[in-house]
C-alpha cells in the first residue's frame, strides 16, 4: 500500500533539484517567505502531473474536451492521485455564500456525498439498498430452501380495482394469486433453486420486478398457498418494513441552495423570522389591555397595541384575561399578529418615508 507521494528532481520555475515525500491520507501544509516556490511545488508540481495524469486515462475523444497541461519538470513521481485544486474564484458574495461556495469545494463534496451516501430509513432506522439480481440470487441461495415461489405484489393504480388489474395479469398468463397480510400476490414462477438453471432464477426476479414496479418477494413452497417466511428485495431505494420509498441520493440532496437539500425551517438561509415571546412578555400576570406586550408600551407603537386590541376583540381574543390563563391557541395567534402588524409597519414607513423623498 502506498503511503506516500514521492518527489524526485524537482527543477520547475525556481526549484533546485528538490527531493520530497508527502504522506497521503493526511493534511499537509506549505509555507514559506513569497519566492520560495510554494506554487511551483503545490500548483505547478504536483496539481499540473495528478491532473494530466488523471486526463490521460480518457478516451482521446474526451480529451479534446479537456484542458491539459504540461508535463511538469521533475525528474519522478510515484503515488500522485487524481488532483483538485481549489481557489476563490467566485466574486458574488450573497447571503447563502460559504467557504466552500466560495471556493467551488462544495460542487466537489455534494459528488461525494451523492456517490457513497448510505441510505437509512427515517422510521425504522434500517439500511435500505437496491437489490441487484447477483446479490438476490446469492441471497436466495443462501437460505437452503428447496422449492421456492416467486412473487410479485399486485400494484392498484388510481381509476382501477384489484378485479381490473389481476384480470390484466391473468391475459398475460399470470393466473394464480395469494393473500398475505391484506397484500395479493401474483406467483411469477415455481421452481427448486437448488436445480433450477440459474438463468431461469434470473428471469423470474426480473419479471417480478416488472409486474411488481421494482419489488419481488420469495418465500418456501407450501401446500397449504400460505407465504411464509418471505424475503423482500427491491430495485428501488424502498424500506420493506416501513413500506416507505425513497428517492436516489443526488447532489441536490446535499446543497443548501437547492430547494430538495435546503432546511425546511430556514431554506438555507441559516435564520428564521420569528418572535421570542420570553421577551416580548413583560409580565404573564398582565393582560393584553394592560400592555403585557412589551415592544408595543411606546408612544410611537400606540397605533400596534391599539390595532392589536382591536383585531383580538373581532377574533374572540380574550383583552381583559391575564396572560398566565389565556389558552394555548389564543397565545398562538399573538405572536403571529404581532409579526404581522411589525411587516405592515415597516412598510408603511418605507412608503411614507419614499414618498416624502420624491
Amino acid at each position: 500500500m502506498i503511503k506516500h507521494i514521492k518527489i524526485r528532481g524537482v527543477t520547475q520555475n525556481n526549484l533546485k533539484n528538490i527531493d520530497l515525500d508527502i504522506p497521503l491520507g493526511e493534511i499537509t501544509a506549505v509555507t514559506g517567505v513569497s519566492g520560495s516556490g510554494k506554487s511551483s511545488l503545490v500548483f505547478d508540481t504536483l496539481y499540473a502531473e495528478g491532473q494530466r495524469r488523471y486526463v490521460e486515462t480518457f478516451s482521446s475523444y474526451a480529451r479534446q474536451f479537456l484542458d491539459r497541461m504540461d508535463r511538469p519538470s521533475v525528474a519522478s513521481i510515484e503515488g500522485i492521485p487524481p488532483a483538485i485544486a481549489i481557489h476563490q474564484v467566485n466574486s458574488v458574495k450573497t447571503s447563502r455564500s460559504t467557504v466552500g461556495t466560495m471556493t467551488e469545494l462544495s460542487d466537489y463534496l455534494k459528488l461525494l456525498f451523492s456517490k457513497f451516501a448510505k441510505l437509512h430509513c427515517r422510521k425504522c432506522a434500517q439500511p435500505v439498498e437496491i437489490d441487484g439480481i447477483d446479490s438476490m440470487v446469492n441471497s436466495v441461495r443462501n437460505q437452503k430452501w428447496g422449492r421456492i415461489v416467486v412473487y410479485a405484489p399486485v400494484i392498484v393504480p388510481e381509476n382501477f380495482s384489484q378485479s381490473e388489474i389481476e384480470g390484466y395479469l391473468t391475459a398475460q398468463g399470470y393466473d394464480r394469486f395469494v393473500q398475505l397480510d391484506e397484500k395479493s400476490l401474483v406467483v411469477v414462477d415455481r421452481f427448486d433453486v437448488n436445480r433450477v438453471d440459474e438463468t431461469r432464477l434470473r428471469e423470474a426476479f426480473e419479471a417480478a420486478f416488472r409486474v411488481g414496479q421494482g419489488n419481488c418477494l420469495v418465500a418456501p413452497h407450501a401446500t397449504d398457498q400460505k407465504v411464509e417466511q418471505p424475503l423482500d428485495f427491491s430495485n428501488r431505494f424502498h424500506c420493506a418494513s416501513c413500506d416507505i420509498d425513497y428517492s436516489a441520493p443526488s447532489p441536490g440532496l446535499f446543497s443548501f441552495n437547492s430547494p430538495v437539500g435546503a432546511c425546511g425551517t430556514c431554506r438555507g438561509f441559516g435564520r428564521v423570522i420569528g418572535v421570542d415571546m420570553d421577551s416580548v412578555i413583560m409580565d404573564p400576570r398582565l393582560s393584553l389591555a394592560q400592555g403585557v406586550i412589551k415592544p408595543w408600551q411606546t408612544a410611537s407603537y400606540s397605533d400596534c397595541q391599539d390595532e392589536l386590541i382591536e383585531q383580538a376583540r373581532r377574533r374572540g381574543i380574550p383583552i381583559d384575561k391575564p396572560w398566565v390563563d389565556m389558552t394555548v391557541n389564543h397565545k398562538k395567534w399573538v405572536p403571529i399578529w404581532l409579526i404581522f402588524l411589525k411587516l405592515n409597519t415597516i412598510k408603511t414607513k418605507f412608503f411614507i418615508h419614499t414618498n416624502n423623498s420624491k
